[in-house]
């Protein structure tokens, strides 16, 4: 690996110490984040990734900069991914909004320790078995073209196998108390909703790790670079979740830029792998004489393909229809959910951002109101908030 095991370590120490820093100043008094708090730590955490990176540069050269960049950057692409999914637990389960960031923070370790066991697991198969290289290039041509299908965002749900198993065997409560994983339930201690969000989010992660790992043995083949730039992105991944808040439904075209890029790093593997071939019966067990892709090229790519999808997808006038939709949705349902805010001035926050959802909705041309799925279902929903917040001011 190229890295002595006392820079190991010291990584190691000051990554634990960052997120406990992290931790104890943030999430422990469970608090929703304002967006100024998570603007501030969402640059702190990018600021300690970029000066990682030209520290990596300085001591390694540019060509390993180059390729720590590259991998953290398709990371953190990566993890937006996550976010949506995030975002879809986290409404299923109505976890209160003062509590989402422990239900995030755990989501987010679970995911670098799987990462971490994958890096180190996809390191042994490659230096024992060469043909890895043609599976990892598989495996993300096979992702690209699943996300690539218009229905990749859709239908996504919490309800996966292992918490309905949770649910069956365990004793579990449909309350929620405060941000506490275990209640008091008749005179039984129960599991509160707050913990089956966090298998949720954490067991999503698993999945998360198959498509992210490879991609980074597209990239570079040095696992401390794939660590720490694994790491670094997720860290900061908590605090990008509610500082793009109310953005991600705008991200129309992202699921395509990411494909395109898991697409290009495929390609870019299987080349790599032909360059190596060993395997017997793909030109005789020798190498193929094909053109690689440097890491330069590839950095290239992942930034243009990023660009340009954020900003068509920004300022399409399908990402703000399909961002009014999906937001109406989510918000009234959250404000008839009376486990989800309890704060009246949260509440409040909630049913302003509905209004103003609900009058993009109104305004939005006949081509775009297809986007609207079950229409009179969501206007329904939306008239039921308006019922309980005029009942709520009357009283």
């Amino acid at each position: 690996m190229g890295v002595p095991l006392v820079v190991w370590a010291l990584t190691v120490v000051a990554l634990v110490a960052l997120t406990l820093v992290d931790y104890f100043v943030h999430v422990r008094e469970s608090h929703p984040p304002t967006l100024t708090e998570a603007a501030g730590w969402s640059a702190i955490f990018v600021g300690i990734a970029v000066l990682f990176g030209a520290g990596v540069v300085a001591v390694r050269g540019v060509s390993k900069g180059i390729e720590y960049f590259a991998c953290y950057l398709s990371n953190e692409a990566l993890s937006v991914d996550n976010l949506f999914v995030f975002l879809v637990i986290i409404g299923s389960f109505a976890v209160p909004r003062t509590a989402q960031q422990k239900v995030l923070l755990f989501g987010i370790l679970v995911a670098i320790l799987a990462r971490t066991i994958f890096i180190f697991v996809g390191a042994a198969l490659i230096s024992v078995f060469s043909w890895a290289f043609y599976l990892f290039a598989i495996v993300l041509l096979v992702t690209a073209g699943s996300l690539a299908k218009p229905t990749a965002s859709e239908g996504r749900s919490a309800d996966t196998a292992v918490i309905r198993a949770a649910r069956r065997f365990l004793r579990t409560s449909e309350r929620y108390d405060g941000d506490r994983l275990f209640t008091i339930e008749n005179g039984k201690r129960v599991m509160t909703p707050m913990l089956l969000a966090m298998i949720a989010v954490g067991g999503s992660d698993l999945v998360f790790a198959f498509d992210s790992i490879p991609a980074m043995f597209g990239l570079t083949k040095n696992v401390y670079l794939m660590f720490t730039a694994t790491t670094l992105s997720l860290l900061g991944l908590r605090q990008l979740y509610f500082l793009i808040d109310g953005l991600l439904d705008r991200l129309v075209y992202l699921f395509y830029g990411l494909a395109a890029i898991l697409a290009f790093i495929g390609v870019k593997l299987m080349l790599h792998a032909l360059h190596r071939n060993n395997v017997a019966f793909i030109n005789g067990g020798n190498p193929v004489p094909v053109a690689e892709l440097s890491s330069a090229a590839s950095l290239t790519v992942i930034v243009v393909i990023l660009v340009i999808t954020t900003a068509t997808s920004l300022l399409s006038a399908r990402g703000r229809a399909q961002s009014a939709v999906a937001g109406a949705r989510r918000h009234a349902t959250e404000y008839l959910d009376q486990r989800y805010a309890l704060d009246p001035a949260e509440r409040e926050r909630i049913f302003a951002r509905l209004l103003r959802e609900e009058r993009q909705i109104r305004s939005l041309p006949a081509k775009y109101r297809a986007l609207i799925g079950r229409e009179d279902e969501l206007m329904d929903l939306i008239q039921q908030a308006h019922r309980v917040h005029d009942t709520h001011n009357q009283n």
